[in-house]
């Protein structure tokens, strides 16, 4: 795998802008990454929402929002990330953000050693998209899931899966991704009727 293409490689291109910069906002970080920063977007919101604070009201449909937002613009071929004004200002000390990327290190150096690019026709163009549009269609069914407890985690995790793959650009990955969205279905499904019954 190419060292570009790394998660370690995105920490350093993190790292950087906190040395040159007091604060580094999220319109930073996007600007830095370029096209690479479409996956740590589907990485990091999922993990938001699987996290404790997944439970609070309103907040996976706020993060399905979010997702829907970044792959609707994989989908149709953006080459940079766009995001709303008020999220791009969003922004961190430079040594809060320095702390959290040493923090981050250990997770990424595993990552780049567990996966290495393997099946790599299916994180390139028309795959990636199929992806994307997979990955909105399991951001729609938060909405519906946010009424049970914690429902929402299924389909969370099965985009998180298609963000690290897309990360680490592992086709492997990617087809555990699709596996894992079919049982995320299936699993919302029975919640729901169940739910309805």
């Amino acid at each position: 795998m190419s060292d570009e293409h790394t998660v370690d490689a995105l920490l350093d291109a993190v790292d950087k802008l906190a040395e040159e910069k007091d604060r580094v906002a999220i319109g930073d970080v996007v600007e830095a990454l370029g096209a690479r920063s479409f996956a740590p977007f589907l990485v990091l919101v999922p993990l938001i929402d699987i996290s404790p604070i997944g439970g609070i009201p309103g907040l996976p449909t706020a993060m399905a929002a979010t997702v829907i937002l970044v792959a609707a613009q994989i989908l149709f071929g953006r080459t940079h990330l766009w995001l709303p004004g008020f999220i791009e200002r969003r922004s961190l000390g430079s040594q809060k953000l320095c702390k959290a990327v040493c923090k981050a290190r250990p997770v990424a150096k595993r990552l780049d050693r567990w996966f290495h690019g393997r099946l790599l026709r299916f994180t390139r163009g028309g795959w990636v998209k199929a992806a994307a549009a997979v990955v909105i269609v399991l951001a729609c069914t938060v909405p519906p899931l946010e009424l049970l407890p914690f429902a929402t985690t299924a389909p969370m995790v099965a985009i998180l899966l298609f963000g690290i793959a897309l990360l680490v650009r592992d086709g492997l990955l990617m087809v555990i991704a699709c596996l894992a969205s079919l049982a995320a279905a299936v699993l919302g499904a029975s919640l729901l009727l169940g739910g309805g019954s």
